[in-house]
């Protein structure tokens, strides 16, 4: 390699380091190492489960699988972002209760009163706190598996976002 595409190739990695600060909230929840059996031996890899916000009522959530762990999280964010529900938000809350089963994952979330703070287990908190949810109460039931009990709460909150959006046409009509 000559000293040109060496300086090139320094300039690019200065450049990927020195991005602009994302307006959203980036936030990876679990890291999973994976081994598979093959015939020349173990192949390694690794599945990262990340959550992106703005806190003002989007969030996202993604899971990215490569060879190695910077890899599969930059997957996690880019598919997070790229599927991002909005959340109808009413003084830092939901509008409702909603109950939400998908697969062994069931996830009750509930709005709370302005000061009751996030009242929710580490998987369902990083996707409300992401979504800027201020007060909520949760629980989760069945199973302790993150990746099921996030893709749950997502359910949950672009649930209540559809009701929320029905019940304004409604309103709208009388």
């Amino acid at each position: 390699m000559n000293n040109q595409q060496s300086t090139q190739n320094a300039q690019r990695r200065q450049r990927q380091f020195n991005q602009t600060p994302s307006e959203f909230e980036e936030q990876v929840v679990q890291i999973n190492r994976v081994s598979k059996k093959t015939k020349g031996g173990n192949k390694i890899g690794f599945s990262a489960l990340t959550v992106v916000g703005d806190k003002k009522g989007k969030v996202g959530v993604g899971l990215g699988k490569a060879p190695d762990v910077s890899n599969a999280i930059r997957k996690g964010m880019s598919h997070a972002k790229k599927h991002m529900i909005a959340v109808p938000l009413i003084n830092g809350t939901i509008p409702f209760r909603i109950d939400v089963k998908i697969g062994a994952a069931r996830i009750m979330l509930k709005p709370a009163p302005r000061g009751s703070g996030i009242i929710a287990g580490g998987a369902v908190r990083s996707v409300v706190s992401a979504a800027g949810i201020e007060n909520i109460s949760s629980k989760m039931l069945g199973t302790g598996n993150k990746i099921s009990n996030i893709y749950a709460t997502l359910e949950a909150l672009r649930r209540v976002g559809e009701q929320a959006e029905k019940t304004k046409e409604r309103k709208a009509r009388v």
